[in-house]
């Protein structure tokens, strides 16, 4: 159901899969593997908890109220914090693993 309603989920999932997929064909340990396998459940579950939250708060206040768009800011917000620390982790294990086979072409081409 989130998945086919929420856009931002569907960018999660698309991302999360382009981890996989790189993941895999870049050989990260097992201790990477489970840093992001963490980092997926944390994203997912926090765009989960907001858009529930979004949900609710729609149903309990269907006009604009103020404490209603600043529920909804602070659950958007969780969900920030998790996609960029996510994105902090992955940068940490992917981006030395890029260089390496970078320098590695680098020198094979040259």
């Amino acid at each position: 159901m989130v998945i086919r309603s929420e856009k931002n989920m569907q960018i999660h999932l698309i991302f999360a899969f382009l981890v996989v997929v790189f993941g895999l064909l870049l050989c990260i340990s097992i201790l990477e593997w489970i840093a992001c396998l963490i980092c997926f459940a944390l994203v997912f579950s926090t765009e989960m908890i907001n858009t529930s939250l979004e949900n609710i708060v729609d149903i309990i206040s269907p006009e604009h109220h103020p404490l209603a768009g600043k529920a909804k800011d602070i659950a958007a917000g969780a969900v920030l914090i998790a996609a960029i620390l996510s994105a902090i982790v992955g940068l940490i294990i992917f981006i030395p693993k890029l260089l390496n086979l970078f320098t590695t072409l680098w020198f094979f081409f040259s």
